[in-house]
């Protein structure tokens, strides 16, 4: 996975609540067995009308607001726990969501594919959507070393958690099976102290 360590961009408003699963990416597109082209159909129901055509009330059909922040409302993510929405959120260009609550399963198939949920406060999420919806050229500061965001040239800032486990594999790129190599001499000394003590040499 690509390494996040500290991320500066401009961000697209999704001032919608409950967005769940089925809408980021519907049920239809689930049968690809690989992570390709999903990126394609992210909110497909809502970027293009039953006709084929762009809707153009659309957020993301909104040529002003650009960036790789996605800023949602409210429990973002509930629904069912497929992880194509991660996918397709992570396929479309999206490196971080920004959310006052996040569906616990979808935060945790974002983190596993290299995306940054950032949950903070309602309140710091108005005024992100204030911000935003302002100046589309805003820039969102998300630091994961400090874990805190805010808006870029402005004293509004907050922080945020996150699993130290998922915060160490993001800053290093990793995924589970990248850590675990990552680990492979800390355990062979491991293995060999625990050995050299269920077998001393003997006394002579």
């Amino acid at each position: 996975m690509e390494k996040f360590t500290t991320l500066i961009d401009t961000a697209v408003p999704l001032d919608s609540e409950n967005v769940d699963t089925d809408q980021i990416i519907p049920a239809r597109f689930l049968k690809a067995t690989d992570k390709a082209g999903f990126g394609e159909n992210l909110f497909r129901d809502w970027r293009f009308k039953k006709d084929g055509s762009q809707n153009e009330d659309f957020i993301l059909n909104d040529p002003r607001y650009k960036g790789s922040i996605l800023v949602a409302g409210n429990n973002f993510g509930c629904g069912s726990s497929r992880e194509h929405a991660a996918w397709a959120i992570k396929a479309y260009g999206f490196k971080a969501v920004v959310s006052s609550y996040f569906a616990d399963i979808f935060k945790g198939n974002a983190l596993n594919n290299g995306v940054l949920p950032v949950q903070v406060s309602p309140e710091f999420l108005e005024k992100l959507f204030t911000a935003i919806n302002s100046d589309p050229s805003q820039e969102i500061k998300i630091d994961l070393e400090k874990q805190q965001i805010e808006i870029s040239g402005s004293e509004i800032c907050e922080g945020f958690d996150i699993d130290p486990y998922k915060k160490t594999c993001l800053i290093n790129g990793y995924d589970d099976i990248d850590f675990l190599v990552s680990k492979l001499d800390s355990i062979k000394k491991f293995e060999e102290k625990n050995a050299a003590k269920k077998h001393p040499a003997t006394q002579m």
